[in-house]
């Protein structure tokens, strides 16, 4: 989607440092996502990106550059089923700065999303199986 300084602007969240398992899953929302406005931060799908983070940046930069996009940005969805103590944070300071939040979570049988997540009311929760019920929970929100 071309930039446009009317677009909607949305940080998406997902796991990097905290594993990558989920990173075919977080490139296939972020496409979707496009389609609703710029994604800020659509390096996140990259299949290259392992938990190592990324190459040539310090973590000083990619805190800077990320703290940014967020505080930027109009919305942010974050995938949250990977705990990712990055993802936690950016959280806490999305709300912090009065963004919308939602988080999108696939119930694990053996792993509860966290309560401090769960709990806030700042925070729209939505659970979710498939790609198909992600996208939908997404048209709604947006």
């Amino acid at each position: 989607m071309t930039s446009t300084s009317s677009a909607l602007k949305i940080y998406f969240a997902g796991s990097i440092r905290g594993g990558r398992a989920d990173a075919a899953l977080y490139a296939e929302l972020i496409t979707y996502l496009q389609t609703k406005g710029e994604v800020l931060t659509e390096h996140i799908g990259i299949p290259d990106l392992t938990a190592n983070g990324e190459a040539g940046l310090s973590d000083l930069d990619i805190y800077n550059r990320d703290m940014t996009w967020l505080l930027s940005s109009d919305i942010i969805v974050a995938e949250v089923t990977h705990p990712s103590l990055g993802v936690g944070f950016e959280i806490a300071k999305a709300t912090s700065a009065g963004k919308r939040v939602l988080c999108l979570y696939r119930p694990q049988p053996d792993k509860r999303i966290s309560a401090m997540i769960a709990g806030c009311n700042d925070v729209t929760v939505a659970y979710y199986q498939t790609l198909n019920e992600a996208k939908h929970i997404i048209d709604n929100y947006v």
